[in-house]
């Protein structure tokens, strides 16, 4: 089954959109996340990235209130991010009704304090997102804003020998901006790891897109805009989703 995942991304408790992650191009699509995650459950989809871009560039994470609110009045499955950085964080997002958590930062920053992170709460439950300019394939983190000497494939390999499963991988350059996923990094990733759950995200601009990552064997992609920009409708995305079920 291939999963089509809507993203919500956060600034001060409010969904925003941005292109290639740039802060300055910020533009505020709905002062009600909420709203915007039940379109989503009524269309029978089951997943949510929530994205905490304050938390993402603080280093801890901000928006709970958004989380708790979701997760409160919705059945879907919340996938948090934005700043988790220590155990506490991730305790606190379950308790406010995380059914999973990404990390990004973090996992390049203390590599090893991530892998516990594994062992810990379990591979079911702790994500990896490694999101990369394919210029170089260095990583880069803290909402996008800072640049690693970190390579995208031995960050991988790296947790993939400690158990991880899924995986969220992001070309930056592509984010936001309408122009097709970067279909040649992903499945570079798909050959070197095909055991790992793949979420591609970045560049989506219609169903066709998500057909071709599905059958090249990803097993999920992220979307935001192309539905904010009215480039897929919720009921484009309904029909999809029954065909993948």
């Amino acid at each position: 089954m291939f999963e089509i995942i809507p993203s919500i991304w956060l600034i001060n408790g409010k969904c925003v959109r941005l292109k290639r992650g740039d802060f300055a191009t910020e533009m505020v699509i709905s002062n009600n996340p909420l709203e915007i995650a039940q379109a989503f459950e009524s269309i029978g989809l089951k997943r949510l990235h929530l994205v905490d871009l304050d938390g993402a560039r603080r280093g801890e994470p901000k928006n709970y209130h958004i989380l708790e609110a979701i997760t409160g009045y919705t059945d879907l499955k919340v996938d948090f991010t934005g700043g988790i950085t220590t155990d506490g964080d991730v305790i606190k997002c379950f308790e406010f009704g995380a059914s999973t958590v990404t990390v990004s930062s973090a996992a390049a920053n203390h590599p090893e304090r991530f892998a516990q992170l594994l062992l810990s709460y379990g591979r079911e439950k702790i994500n990896l997102a490694a999101d990369v300019n394919p210029n170089d394939n260095k990583l880069k983190i803290k909402g996008w804003l800072k640049k690693t000497e970190i390579d995208l494939f031995d960050h991988i390999e790296f947790f993939h020998e400690r158990g991880l499963k899924y995986l969220k991988c992001s070309d930056v350059t592509r984010d936001g901006i309408a122009e097709g996923p970067n279909f040649k990094l992903f499945q570079e990733i798909r050959d070197r790891f095909p055991s790992i759950y793949l979420a591609a995200s970045g560049g989506i601009r219609g169903i066709d897109d998500f057909r071709r990552l599905r059958d090249m064997g990803v097993k999920a992609s992220v979307f935001g805009r192309a539905y904010y920009e009215g480039l897929v409708s919720l009921e484009d995305l309904k029909a999809f989703n029954d065909e993948n079920k």
